[in-house]
């Protein structure tokens, strides 16, 4: 009988110890039976035999795992980043964006796209009509004429002056008249071209009805969005009036205020990482960083350029940048999704042949996305790298009815 009691008083000492004092190891827990992970070996980091079945093991096949999306990932070496996080604000990139003025006095007769639209370059936006692009375009087509009859007279006095039937000075009034007819038609040329028409536009206006030549279209600079159309219908414009702005968006920038202590960890070609709103996450690189520091905020303005194929990043926007600062070489590292903390422990689960068994890790260094695992994992083994809150959730789940 004394024996017994002895056992007995022995268990409820062991079992008041380790509710008392949780932080006693995953050996001595197990040993006692406060613990479902199986008692971890001495060799290597300390963790149990793969495989093994034990109160922390889960028994989950192939398909389940795919259908829960669990990704599976080798134990391998690493770098955590420290950064430094600054605000940030998005606008157009200054090489793809585009006001597009009126060029010539007139009155807007159409205006073709609304806010928002995507336009391709060269695509008519608006017309405006009135008598100043109409005295250009009958200038330019008078100079035309003139250039091709001086163009037959010199031709017809080259001809006679060669059988020595005209005098030579008729011969060289005509070219003369003919040259000077050239750049009168030049610079009629270059005077449609500088109120934008195009080469086609000008081969065109030839063969183009009378009632056209008060017609101007205002075609697109770049390809892109429509960001501003602050012309109306029937407004009277001048040369430098705002019809449209365009914007290319495909490529965005996002200007920074770098302080003082840490400039030095911002260079032009750094790679910069960016956050906002919901799940926006981008990349991109700083394009220029001003050797000055602004004499208020005591800051360098710094401007990243960034990839933005599917709109996401919005002129305007604020956003978060990531500069990195340190870059520490670890030998085990892992995404932080990976790490589940059960019972005040934080533990892997790692891949065995049944499913999967729960590790308890010794956590170190960590940045935003990953963790070192000092302690609990080997290089090489493999583990949930993803959606491990699922296993956690059958470990509770079956601690639940296990207890009941």
């Amino acid at each position: 009988m004394k024996p017994v009691i002895a056992v007995a008083a022995g268990a409820a000492l062991a079992l008041g110890v380790a509710v008392v004092v949780p932080s006693v190891p995953g050996a001595i827990r197990t040993v006692m039976g406060l613990d479902r992970q199986a008692a971890p070996a001495a060799a290597g980091h300390g963790h149990g035999a793969e495989g093994e079945a034990g109160e922390g093991a889960l028994r989950l096949s192939e398909e389940q795992i795919r259908a829960a999306r669990i990704d599976i990932a080798a134990a391998a070496p690493g770098s955590i980043v420290r950064r430094v996080s600054l605000p940030g604000t998005v606008s157009a990139s200054a090489d793809r964006q585009a006001r597009v003025p009126a060029r010539v006095a007139g009155i807007v007769t159409a205006l073709n796209r609304r806010l928002g639209d995507t336009v391709q370059a060269g695509e008519v936006l608006a017309v405006i009509e009135g008598g100043e692009i109409a005295t250009v375009k009958g200038e330019y087509l008078a100079a035309l004429r003139t250039t091709e009859l001086a163009r037959v007279t010199f031709e017809r006095e080259q001809r006679l002056w060669a059988r020595r039937v005209s005098a030579e000075q008729d011969f060289l009034k005509a070219r003369t008249d003919w040259q000077e007819a050239q750049i009168r038609l030049d610079l009629a040329r270059q005077r449609l071209a500088a109120l934008g028409l195009t080469e086609a536009e000008l081969q065109e206006l030839p063969r183009q009805p009378i009632e056209a030549l008060r017609r101007r279209e205002v075609r697109a600079p770049i390809a892109g969005r429509i960001t501003a159309r602050p012309a109306m219908l029937g407004a009277a414009v001048t040369a430098e009036t705002e019809i449209y702005s365009v914007a290319e968006l495909s490529s965005v920038w996002v200007e920074l205020a770098v302080p003082t202590a840490s400039v030095e960890f911002a260079a032009e070609g750094t790679a910069v990482r960016l956050s906002g709103d919901g799940a926006l996450r981008a990349e991109g690189r700083i394009v220029f960083l001003s050797p000055v520091l602004d004499p208020e905020t005591r800051s360098a303005r710094a401007v990243v350029e960034v990839p933005n194929p599917d709109g996401a990043l919005r002129p305007g926007a604020y956003v978060t940048a990531e500069l990195a600062t340190a870059e520490l070489a670890v030998d085990i590292m892992v995404p932080r999704a990976a790490i589940q903390q059960i019972g005040g422990e934080d533990v892997v689960f790692v891949r065995t042949q049944e499913g999967f068994e729960r590790r308890e890790v010794v956590l170190g260094r960590s940045d935003q996305e990953h963790v070192e695992i000092v302690f609990g994992l080997d290089p090489g083994e493999r583990y949930a790298a993803s959606n491990s809150f699922i296993l956690k959730a059958e470990i509770g789940k079956a601690e639940a009815e296990h207890s009941h």
